[in-house]
């Protein structure tokens, strides 16, 4: 059995010294660390996790430095990380003949990764496989500022295994910024920047948008209103009080009016309801799809 090895809790409130301090936790021996993992394992012991996870703390610092350039937070960028070593202490096998550090480091780079692709822009960039490869590859691929050439774009393309196509995409979605519906204006005329809400028109409140609105909500209250009284009574009443009544009446409510059970009453009004599907597309369609 191993023997208990205690750390230091690492400071709060200070990213320096979070950091030196993470740097200065004693690493863990092989056999140290193997005898801590099987104690998770078998014995699910807490400690030896806490153990485990402290101890490399510094690799997650390592790692999480090396995505400062997307203009995120280090601190959270640490904290993602964490919680992938948290992952990868949990699923570690003491018996698979590796360092927890050569088995942590995917799940460590795999939650910084995805943290990375939910926050750097409002906007996602990166949804497909193909995108998530190129967005992590693209920019240490760029040997100089501006757009690809043709060449490079073939090249980057070949390199990781997508189509040119895919990289003059991602490439267009990375030059691009995040912009403000409605930013604030600069006081000199020649710093006023164009925002969606400068020449992106409100219909909401335009006549003829309006008369559009009235005109086929019109449309549509004549079409129910005929398709209902092609409905015979009882079947009509169960929609009534299903649908268009304040309260909306239940199964066994209805069940216990008509004196028949809540199943019949359900077949009732999808019959029902059938019924004026088919005759609200045959005769109002137009209105309805607007």
């Amino acid at each position: 059995m191993s023997k208990e090895i205690a750390l230091p809790a690492l400071p709060t409130g200070s990213l320096d010294a979070y950091i030196s301090a993470a740097f200065q936790l004693p690493m863990l021996s092989a056999e140290e660390e193997h005898g801590l993992a099987v104690r998770l394992r078998d014995h699910k012991d807490l400690r030896a996790a806490q153990t485990l996870i402290m101890s490399h703390i510094r690799f997650v610092v390592r790692i999480a430095r090396n995505y400062n350039g997307y203009g995120l937070a280090l601190p959270d960028l640490i904290q993602e990380g964490t919680v992938g070593l948290m992952k990868a202490v949990k699923r570690f096998d003491p018996e698979m003949g590796v360092r927890l550090v050569s088995f942590a480091v995917h799940w460590i780079k795999a939650e910084i990764h995805e943290y990375i692709l939910k926050n750097w822009r409002i906007v996602k960039v990166a949804t497909t496989k193909a995108q998530r490869k190129l967005f992590f590859n693209l920019r240490s691929s760029k040997k100089r500022l501006g757009w690809f050439s043709k060449e490079e774009v073939d090249r980057v393309a070949q390199d990781l295994g997508v189509k040119p196509e895919t990289v003059l995409e991602m490439e267009s979605r990375l030059s691009g910024q995040d912009i403000a519906f409605d930013g604030p204006l600069e006081e000199e005329d020649d710093q006023v920047t164009a925002t969606p809400a400068g020449y992106l028109s409100d219909l909401r409140m335009e006549p003829s948008s309006l008369l559009e609105s009235s005109d086929n909500e019109a449309h549509r209250r004549e079409g129910l209103t005929a398709a209902m009284k092609g409905l015979d009574e009882r079947s009509r009443k169960i929609l009534e009080a299903r649908w268009l009544g304040e309260r909306k009446s239940t199964l066994h409510e209805l069940a216990e009016r008509f004196q028949v059970s809540a199943e019949r009453i359900r077949q009732i009004e999808k019959s029902a309801m059938d019924k004026l599907k088919a005759q609200l597309s045959a005769g109002v369609e137009p209105y309805i799809r607007d």
